[in-house]
């Protein structure tokens, strides 16, 4: 590795700002948003919808693995990616298979406890400074598919199975990201389990925001048009994207990595 080279340190992810959970948020909720559109607005239904956010998952991962560098436009239509294809997928195995909202949840959870624990078992850490390699970016997308597909079938398990709905479930994980925000501040538990945390906790909180958004008024939602819906949220994230400055993540090894 050349140290004389500042970039040689830079990863191709995103540094972890508070710019980057803005749009990260919103890129959840378009997932929701957009996957309903095409499952159920376009009556593709949830099989077919799962396979083609897949297939645009796949090429993205693989854009994404064989770029040089860290691509705004790519990584975040990568995670848009993924969290369309997780509502998909969560939808066609906890309706389609009748697995159920708790059930599902439970598995998709031990596949992101799974996934973390053989990231940490070959690389010694499941740190996001590290995504520079193609074997530890493929850890890293599998896991974010996972935690994304998590966030679906948890955000159903509490708007629907417990009773709370759209609107209850959403400050449920606004709190839990609260706590989360407060232990980075004032503990010193660690920042990497801090930050997968908040990244899962995200997702179901965008699942019922969009659930909120485009369902029934008789079901708890504002019916408001999936599609525009989409619409209006990827032109959101899109001038974020533009206004925010987005700069790569430092690898640990750095100088220059924020301590």
């Amino acid at each position: 590795m050349d140290t004389s080279n500042p970039q040689s340190f830079e990863t191709k992810v995103p540094a972890v700002t508070l710019g980057f959970w803005i749009i990260k948020i919103l890129a959840t909720t378009l997932g929701e948003t957009g996957g309903d559109t095409v499952t159920m607005t376009m009556r593709l239904g949830y099989l077919t919808g799962t396979a083609i956010f897949l297939c645009l998952l796949a090429i993205l991962v693989v854009l994404q693995i064989f770029a040089k560098r860290f691509h705004p436009v790519l990584y975040w239509a990568t995670i848009v990616a993924s969290t369309t294809a997780g509502t998909t997928m969560a939808d066609f195995f906890d309706r389609s298979l009748g697995i159920g909202y708790t059930g599902g949840s439970a598995l998709l959870l031990a596949d992101v406890i799974l996934s973390l624990a053989l990231w940490r078992a070959v690389h010694g850490s499941i740190s996001v400074n590290t995504v520079r390699t193609p074997d530890v970016e493929f850890f890293y997308w599998l896991t974010i598919t996972f935690s994304q597909t998590l966030g679906t079938a948890l955000g159903d398990w509490t708007a629907d199975d417990t009773g709370l709905g759209y609107g209850g479930s959403a400050l449920v994980f606004i709190a839990l990201l609260a706590i989360v925000t407060g232990l980075y501040f004032w503990t010193r538990i660690s920042r990497v389990l801090l930050f997968w945390a908040a990244f899962i906790l995200t997702r179901p909180l965008g699942a019922t925001v969009g659930d909120f958004l485009d369902k029934p008024k008789a079901h708890g939602g504002l019916a408001f048009s999936r599609p525009i819906a989409s619409a209006i949220i990827a032109v959101a994230i899109i001038v974020l994207i533009l206004l925010i400055p987005q700069r790569p993540g430092r690898h640990p090894g750095s100088a220059q990595a924020p301590s």
